[in-house]
């Protein structure tokens, strides 16, 4: 029997990290569409002090951004830059405490999102990336 080394279980652990914060990221922008719609979702980011018309780029990133993430193309890069939008969301949900099933959504979903973000563009691609930048590769 042979065993795996340990640098393609990392590698196969960053692939699990990163196509699944990709689902979740496509989850989130279909559940504004689907679901709250994107005038529902305007509608809300209004109510809570954002204006109205970054209800659409924040659909299309968290759409493309997690499209991105599940095919490899600059997923380290791409989940950085995602980062932004779900500490907004954290911020946002900051006052309705901890848990995010709470009235209204509590904030540590979207923190701990936002920290799987940051700690995929520190570690990596992972294995079966499409597309890489070593431009931004950190040692």
């Amino acid at each position: 029997m042979e065993t795996v080394s340990h640098q393609s279980a990392a590698a196969n652990g960053i692939t699990l990290l990163r196509i699944s914060l990709g689902i979740m990221w496509i989850a989130h922008a279909l559940l504004k569409l689907w679901v709250f719609t994107l005038a529902g979702t305007a509608a809300y980011f209004a109510s809570v002090g954002l204006p109205s018309v970054l209800a659409y780029p924040v659909f299309a990133a968290e759409l493309l951004g997690g499209l991105a993430l599940v095919g490899g193309v600059y997923a380290r890069q791409v989940a950085l830059a995602l980062t932004p939008i779900m500490m907004a969301a954290a911020a946002v949900h900051a006052g309705n405490g901890w848990v995010h099933t709470s009235l209204n959504g509590g904030w540590e979903y979207p923190v701990f999102l936002s920290v799987a973000s940051v700690a995929l563009w520190l570690i990596g691609d992972g294995a079966y990336a499409a597309m890489r930048s070593t431009r931004f590769t950190l040692r």
